[in-house]
């Protein structure tokens, strides 16, 4: 019996210190998501759709919340040029946005790599692993921020592995990006967010 009650204690503990999923896309509408820019935004066959819009200018759907620590896994497929990007940890002001991206681009193009928008630029691209992308296909990416370090991953591969300060002391929205230049064209699902506490 008292064996019995510290496997249930045992079991208790692991249960509350779990790390809870949830969805950041339900596959129906844009509930939780907000718009920045004209470009388009919208559902379909339970995708999310990033597509250019007539001013073929920079846009964003970024959350309504601001996540800190977290695990982020994505999938995407990218249609005509697909330059796109997912941010983390930023702030938005029209289409003006301050924070980082982990880049979503065609080949060659850095796929996996942290971008810093109005700031110091790249900070660190993916060496000799370019060819990890699936162009035209389905791609699986996970992203892990905790603290100041940040770890990024496309399909099972780690692409990046690295602390910055700056990023550490900042805290803001994610935000999935289409690039200005029109053309463009990406799909998105099973968006899923894991808070690190």
């Amino acid at each position: 019996m008292k064996n019995i009650g510290i496997l249930l204690t045992l079991l208790l503990v692991t249960l509350v210190g779990c790390k809870s999923e949830s969805d950041l896309f339900n596959g129906k509408d844009l509930d939780g998501w907000q718009v920045y820019g004209t470009e388009k935004w919208y559902v379909e066959d339970g995708l999310l759709v990033a597509e250019s819009g007539p001013d073929a200018q920079y846009g964003y759907l970024a959350t309504e919340k601001e996540y800190k620590d977290f695990e982020l896994e994505v999938e995407f497929l990218q249609e005509a040029d697909g330059n796109s990007g997912v941010f983390f940890r930023s702030d938005i002001e029209g289409t003006k946005i301050s924070g980082w991206q982990v880049e979503v681009a065609p080949p060659e193009l850095h796929t996996g790599g942290v971008y810093e928008s109005y700031g110091r630029g790249w900070l660190i691209k993916p060496e000799g692993k370019e060819d990890v992308l699936n162009y035209g296909d389905w791609n699986k990416m996970k992203i892990r921020v905790e603290g100041d370090k940040v770890q990024t991953w496309l399909n099972g591969k780690e692409m990046v592995d690295f602390s910055d300060e700056k990023i550490g002391d900042a805290n803001g929205k994610i935000a999935v990006q289409i690039h200005d230049g029109g053309g463009i064209k990406v799909f998105w699902r099973n968006i899923k967010i894991k808070k690190l506490e």
